[in-house]
């Protein structure tokens, strides 16, 4: 799929007009998107058209595999970053450079800080219906399982509770951005890389907080991988890092999340939590179709998708681990 990545060439441009540097831009080369010279340090670029807290793991897991001193040959550059996201990319030591001229540069004695310049926060590409509340909840069943998207809309609306007409509508909208094809004989999903990156953000900006239910925390000691959740009436599952934690043995929790239909009073008493504002257990609703009242974690999307918007390395390393080995059918 085209990528339009004019804003490199408008961020460098600022950058310049802000210092007396003067930055030579080669285009794309091989795995990168482009290759800038400044005051004789060469940095490879990676470009991403927004960076936001939804996002920034997204972000930080092209990262990850780079020896911490190649890191600072590389740059991110975007037509907008959000001013928490510069501040976790600057923690991680993730240089950047935006189209408002913001920058954080450091590499040998090359070091350039330039923050505080007005960023106005472009149109967002999720807008279309594919990335609203009914569409996350249809690419959420598509992408976890792949012959779900060869079921007939009937079908797929009675599995995610969404209208037939708004099924048609977001399959249209999915084919027109090619991210969907229908041949003669099946549907095939395309660019899934980009649609799952797209999917995240519309998941954790948008269908996220509207399913959020409360903040809580354990009253006593609690070993979450006990089968305590298992006698609760409906499904109560796991998700982000308790949930990694489980089908990984990687990962030691510090924030919970809960998804669960449940009473709150009754998840209260059963898994010994009370409301608490600072609290580090979040509760969710389930939205997807949980059938097996004996699993204890979330479907790995969801898992997945949780680690993604935590921007911590560690949830990140975890969250590459389960997209290797429960989400190999994305490609």
């Amino acid at each position: 799929m085209y990528r339009n990545n004019d804003y490199i060439y408008d961020a460098v441009s600022k950058l310049e007009s802000l210092t007396d540097f003067k930055i030579e831009i080669e285009s794309k080369r091989n795995d990168y998107d482009a290759v800038l010279t400044i005051n004789d340090h060469r940095f490879k670029v990676i470009a991403q058209s927004n960076v936001r807290n939804s996002n920034k793991g997204i972000v930080l897991s092209r990262m990850i595999d780079f020896p911490i001193n190649d890191r600072k040959t590389i740059i991110f550059i975007a037509d907008y970053i959000s001013k928490d996201a510069a501040q976790e990319l600057r923690i991680n030591g993730i240089n950047y450079i935006d189209t408002s001229g913001n920058t954080n540069i450091r590499n040998g004695n090359l070091y350039v800080f330039i923050e505080g310049q007005k960023a106005t926060q472009k149109e967002k590409n999720n807008q279309t219906r594919a990335f609203q509340e009914a569409g996350v909840k249809l690419l959420f069943f598509l992408l976890s399982e792949p012959r779900n998207l060869q079921l007939s809309y009937r079908e797929i609306a009675e599995n995610t509770k969404i209208s037939i007409g708004s099924v048609s509508n977001i399959m249209s909208e999915l084919e027109d951005m090619h991210f969907l094809l229908k041949t003669k004989k099946k549907r095939l999903l395309k660019n899934q890389n980009e649609l799952l990156e797209r999917w995240i953000v519309a998941y954790n900006d948008i269908l996220k907080p509207r399913i959020f239910r409360k903040k809580m925390r354990f009253i006593s000691k609690h070993n979450f991988k006990d089968a305590s959740i298992l006698n609760m009436t409906d499904p109560c599952v796991w998700g982000g890092e308790p949930g990694a934690s489980i089908i990984t043995n990687y990962l030691r929790p510090e924030k919970f999340t809960l998804y669960t239909n449940n009473e709150l009073a009754d998840l209260s008493r059963t898994l010994e939590m009370i409301p608490d504002l600072e609290g580090n257990v979040d509760i969710y609703q389930i939205f997807w179709n949980q059938k097996a009242k004996t699993d204890i974690t979330a479907p790995p999307l969801i898992i997945y998708a949780d680690l993604m918007t935590s921007g911590y390395e560690r949830n990140i390393e975890t969250a590459k681990m389960i997209f290797e080995n429960e989400l190999q059918h994305i490609k």
